[in-house]
């Protein structure tokens, strides 16, 4: 336990490096015009990160399995779909684009909506083996994919310039008002959410025994479904999807700690969430000189770590 108090310190220490390098590195211009705008993308990408990191951590726990995540499942392909067809159907100068609150709460409830009816169908972790479930998630985001392929082919090219900056996260350019909207919703979750934090220990021990230990096991996988899908609806509402950043920072946080307890892995997993986004947007602005965005090196790098993760669980299960 101390010593994943002094790695946590580690990993605290680290994160506010990365955010002080960020705010204050090379401000060029009217410091008052610059620096709110730099703590803005700061606090989004904070929020982002913890949203992410705790609706990754809880959905590995009740799928009992590292790989799969909620984005895996196919929620950022819906996103997409959401998007493409406003824009599509609608034009980029209709209220659904140009009202931000509109687009964003169609977001969210599409997408949750969409989590909810796949894992009530599908997520049976005593009836479908967890591969299976996989395979099938990855079909959905396939052909969610190929069909907002589709539509872009075929819609206006002046509209499609116009969508695909929704299409690709990016903390560039984060509304502050959706951002306190995203803050409000996350607070109100994580209030839930640190409240059953003994549940999910003793849920990660499987269902019976969490049955024996008298959890309500089958609702709590319910409530869990439905927060870690708002968490990750409200994150891809607010700066887009980043597919594989979740399954990176829960795995990396499971090998940096090594507990078990959902707390620390949890409080682990967004501080290297923190780390990633905000010294790796440092590196994209300032390095990289916005030459690529953040998102695309994350689920370069993500990708591989899936194929990894993929061999490495093979090869244990033999």
């Amino acid at each position: 336990m101390r010593k994943n108090r002094i790695r946590l310190f580690i990993l605290a220490g680290i994160g506010l490096v990365c955010i002080l390098l960020y705010a204050f590195y090379d401000i060029k211009g009217g410091f008052d015009y610059a620096f709110p705008r730099r703590m803005i993308r700061i606090a989004a990408m904070i929020v982002t990160g913890i949203a992410i990191s705790y609706a990754t951590v809880v959905f590995q726990t009740i799928t009992r399995n590292r790989i799969l995540t909620p984005s895996v499942m196919g929620l950022d392909s819906m996103y997409e779909v959401v998007q493409t067809l406003i824009y599509f159907f609608a034009g980029s100068m209709s209220v659904w684009v140009l009202n931000q609150y509109l687009n964003f709460g169609a977001a969210i409830i599409a997408m949750v909506v969409f989590a909810l009816l796949l894992y009530r169908f599908l997520f049976r972790a005593d009836k479908h083996p967890i591969y299976l479930l996989l395979l099938i998630g990855m079909i959905i985001g396939t052909f969610l994919g190929s069909f907002v392929t589709f539509l872009q082919v075929i819609i206006d090219p002046v509209e499609y310039l116009a969508l695909q900056s929704r299409l690709f996260a990016t903390f560039s350019n984060v509304n502050s008002d959706l951002l306190l909207v995203s803050v409000g919703m996350l607070l109100v979750a994580f209030i839930y959410g640190y409240s059953i934090m003994d549940k999910l220990d003793v849920m990660s021990l499987g269902r019976e025994n969490s049955i024996n230990l008298g959890i309500n096991y089958d609702r709590m996988v319910m409530n869990v479904l439905i927060l870690s899908s708002i968490l990750i609806a409200t994150s891809t509402a607010l700066v887009g999807p980043i597919t594989f950043f979740g399954l990176i920072v829960a795995n990396l946080s499971y090998q940096y700690l090594a507990s078990y307890k959902h707390s620390v892995l949890i409080l682990g997993a967004s501080l290297i969430s923190i780390i990633a986004l905000v010294g790796g947007q440092f590196l994209v602005e300032h390095v990289l000189e916005l030459r690529t965005t953040l998102s695309v090196i994350i689920n370069f790098v993500g990708g591989i770590y899936f194929i990894y993760l993929l061999i490495k669980e093979s090869r244990s299960s033999r």
